[in-house]
C-alpha cells in the first residue's frame, strides 16, 4: 500500500506533533501506513535570527507548502500560528484537531515566578508579543531575544544564561517539560498568539482524501475559535510582527473572543472582547479587528506598524 506521508519542519518539537497526528489517522484509518517526512524550513536552517528579522512570513512552513504543491507529502502538519494569515492558493487546512492548553508559561530559576524574579533579570522569549506583555507586567526586566528548540531555551535557564525563559506552554508539554514551568500566565494576563496550542493538517485543495482526514481529525469547536483568532490577524496583517494576541474561547454555543494589540515597549494596549453564537463567529472576529484598528489607530501608526 502506499503510504500516507506526513510533512513536518526540522525542529526537535515539530515531529512530536505530528506522531499525535500520525496516531490519530492511524486510530481512525486502521489499514492506512502512514510515514512522517522532515523537511528543513527558512525558519528551521536559520536559528540565530531572531523572528522579528526573519524577511517576509511563511519561514516555518513555506517549503512544506511546496512539498505539498508538488507531492513529494500528502499532507503538511503546521502549529497554527506559524501559518500566514492569507491561505496559500491550491492549498486548504483539512482540520484543526482539538487544540492543546493555549497559554504561555514561565521557566524561571529556583522555582520562581514573574513577581520574584529580581530588577534587571534577563527572560529570554523570541516572541514580540510576549516581550510586549512582559513589560507591560514587569517593565523592569531585560529581555533577551532568544531562539532555538524548546528544550535548548530551557537549558539556558539551567546554564545561567538567563534567569527565566517564556513558551508557549503547549510547546513546553509535547516536549515533555511540562514539570519546568514555575509559572502558567492566564490568557487574561497575556493573552495567546492567534492559534496558539493548535495544530493544522494542511492538504491540496483538490486532494479526494482531504474530507475523510478532516472527518476523523477536526474538531469543529477549535477550528471556529481558531479560525476566528485567524481573521483578526489577517485584518491587522500582523504576522508575526505586530505585538497582537487574540484568544477565543467556545463556551456552549457561544464564542467569546479577546483579542489586544499593545506598543513594543509594552506601555500602551488597547484590548477589545467580542461575544457572539458560535456559528457567528466570523462577524465577531470582524468587529474585533475593526475595533482594534479604529482604537488603536494612533498606537499602530507611532509603532510604524500599519502598512
Amino acid at each position: 500500500m502506499t503510504p500516507f506521508i506526513l510533512g513536518t519542519r526540522g525542529s526537535r518539537l515539530a515531529p512530536r506533533q505530528t506522531e499525535l497526528v500520525a496516531a490519530r489517522l492511524g486510530e481512525g484509518f486502521p489499514d492506512l501506513a502512514v510515514r512522517i517526512e522532515t523537511i528543513r524550513t527558512t525558519g528551521d536552517r536559520h536559528p540565530e535570527i531572531v523572528i522579528g528579522e526573519l524577511p517576509g512570513v511563511g519561514f516555518f512552513v513555506k517549503e512544506l507548502e511546496l512539498a505539498l504543491l508538488d507531492g513529494t507529502i500528502d499532507a503538511a502538519v503546521h502549529s497554527m500560528k506559524d501559518l500566514p494569515s492569507e491561505q496559500t492558493p491550491r492549498l486548504v487546512i483539512a482540520a484543526i484537531p482539538e487544540r492543546d492548553d493555549p497559554r504561555d508559561a514561565l521557566v524561571a530559576r529556583n522555582g520562581m515566578i514573574l513577581q520574584d524574579l529580581p530588577s534587571g533579570a534577563r527572560v529570554g522569549t523570541s516572541s514580540p508579543r510576549r516581550t510586549a506583555c512582559l513589560r507591560t507586567l514587569r517593565p523592569d526586566l531585560t529581555i533577551v531575544p532568544m531562539r532555538g528548540n524548546v528544550d535548548t531555551r530551557v537549558r539556558r535557564v539551567d546554564a545561567g544564561d538567563v534567569e527565566a525563559v517564556c513558551l508557549a506552554a503547549a510547546g513546553l508539554k509535547r516536549a515533555g517539560l511540562a514539570g519546568r514551568i514555575t509559572q502558567w500566565f492566564s490568557v487574561h494576563e497575556m493573552i495567546p498568539a492567534p492559534g496558539q496550542g493548535a495544530l493544522g493538517v494542511q492538504m491540496r485543495e483538490q486532494d479526494e482524501r482531504a474530507q475523510p482526514v478532516a472527518a476523523a481529525l477536526d474538531h469543529a469547536p477549535t477550528r471556529s475559535a481558531v479560525m476566528a483568532e485567524r481573521i483578526v490577524l489577517r485584518r491587522l496583517e500582523a504576522g508575526c510582527r505586530l505585538p497582537l494576541g487574540a484568544y477565543a474561547a467556545v463556551e456552549g454555543e457561544r464564542l467569546i473572543l479577546r483579542a489586544v494589540i499593545i506598543s513594543p515597549d509594552g506601555r500602551h494596549r488597547v484590548d477589545v472582547r467580542e461575544e457572539a453564537a458560535l456559528d457567528e463567529w466570523r462577524a465577531a472576529s470582524d468587529r474585533a479587528a475593526e475595533e482594534l484598528l479604529t482604537r488603536g489607530a494612533d498606537l499602530l501608526a507611532n509603532a510604524g506598524e500599519r502598512r
